[in-house]
């Protein structure tokens, strides 16, 4: 009689689902959450993406535009056609806004080793031969050009007597920055 009713309460107990409702609620949570992970997924790895390739890009349009400010301080790129004299009158010539706004920079000691540096750093940055394409070895391209031409950046700059203007050591476009 007693393997009777043991029969009898394992068919139906009405506490057997019970038993289970831990391992049922978990399964429920981890499938829900893996699905809701995707799309949240998605959503903040695009919104990374997007983030990191405009700090990337940012120094990258920083090191080119510091790039062309030397190279057009070079001593033989920088050489102007000599201003005509202001022609002599019997009133004093005022200058205009734009006139006395106007300042050039200083151009920059002749030396070629100096040339060759802002001519590497150029190349390195020039946004015609950077790769836009999103893959492994393109974006480790982009980012070893931008490394080298932070490196070239600091060379110039210490051959010429700058202090950095907006890079690592002032820390505002490249803050947080890892190429």
């Amino acid at each position: 009689m007693a393997s009777n009713h043991q029969t009898i309460n394992s068919a139906e107990d009405p506490f057997d689902s019970l038993l289970h409702l831990e391992t049922q609620f978990y399964t429920e949570g981890y499938n829900q959450g893996a699905a809701d992970g995707v799309l949240a997924g998605r959503a903040e790895g695009r919104q990374l993406g997007l983030e990191k390739g405009y700090q990337k890009f940012l120094e990258a349009g920083r090191l080119y535009g510091r790039a062309l400010v030397w190279a057009n301080r070079l001593p033989n790129r920088s050489s102007s056609p000599p201003s005509k004299p202001p022609p002599a009158s019997s009133e004093p010539v005022v200058p205009t806004e734009t006139e006395t706004e106007k300042k050039d920079l200083p151009p920059l000691p002749k030396n070629p080793r100096l040339e060759k540096h802002i001519t590497t750093l150029y190349a390195l940055v020039e946004t015609e031969s950077l790769s836009m394409e999103n893959t492994d070895e393109a974006v480790n391209d982009f980012d070893d050009r931008i490394k080298r031409g932070q490196g070239k950046a600091k060379i110039i700059e210490r051959m010429v007597g700058e202090k950095a203007s907006g890079g690592e050591e002032a820390g505002t476009a490249s803050k947080g920055v890892t190429v």
